[in-house]
C-alpha cells in the first residue's frame, strides 16, 4: 500500500511542478507587445511578438499596438472621436504614470447602460490620456475626427 501511496505522491508533486513550469510561458501576437516586470529586481523591459518563458515571479502585461478609435459618449448631435494608438518605444513612462498591473482589468466591473461601447481595458486607459489636457508620450494621437467646432 506505500508504494501505491508513493506513487500517487509523486504524480501529485510532478503535477504541481509541471503546471507552474507551463505557467511561466506567455505568448505575444504580432500586433501586441508585452510589458514584463520582475517583481524582486524591479526591471522593466519589452517582449516583442513570440513567445517566452520567464521566472514566476515575472509578470506580463500585453497592450495592443493597433490604432484604436475611441470616443466621448453623448446622446447630442455632436461627437468627438480620435483615432490613438500606444507607443511602445515609451512603454517605462507609461508604467510609471499608470504603474504596472494587468491593464485589462481595468474598469472590468464598470456598468454602461444605454451605450453602444463599453470602455475597458486598454480602451479605457487611452481614452483618458486622449481626452486629458497634458500630452504624454505613450499615446499619440493619430486623427482629431468629428470635432463639431
Amino acid at each position: 500500500m506505500t508504494r501505491k501511496r508513493l506513487a500517487i505522491a509523486s504524480a501529485i508533486v510532478l503535477g504541481v511542478l509541471a503546471t507552474g513550469y507551463l505557467a511561466c510561458f506567455n505568448h505575444v501576437e504580432p500586433n501586441e507587445v508585452g510589458i514584463a516586470w520582475n517583481r524582486f529586481s524591479g526591471d522593466l523591459w519589452l517582449q516583442n511578438a513570440g513567445w517566452y518563458f520567464t521566472a514566476p515571479w515575472v509578470s506580463v502585461s500585453r497592450i495592443d499596438t493597433r490604432p484604436l478609435r475611441v470616443c466621448v459618449a453623448t446622446s447630442g448631435r455632436g461627437f468627438s472621436c480620435k483615432l490613438v494608438q500606444f507607443v511602445p518605444s515609451a512603454y517605462k513612462e507609461f508604467v510609471a504614470t499608470e504603474g504596472h498591473r494587468y491593464y485589462w482589468w481595468s474598469n472590468r466591473f464598470s456598468v454602461n447602460f444605454g451605450y453602444d461601447d463599453e470602455y475597458r481595458g486598454m480602451k479605457d486607459i487611452l481614452r483618458g490620456y486622449a481626452y486629458g489636457t497634458a500630452k504624454y508620450p505613450f499615446v499619440v494621437v493619430l486623427q482629431d475626427y468629428g470635432d463639431p467646432r
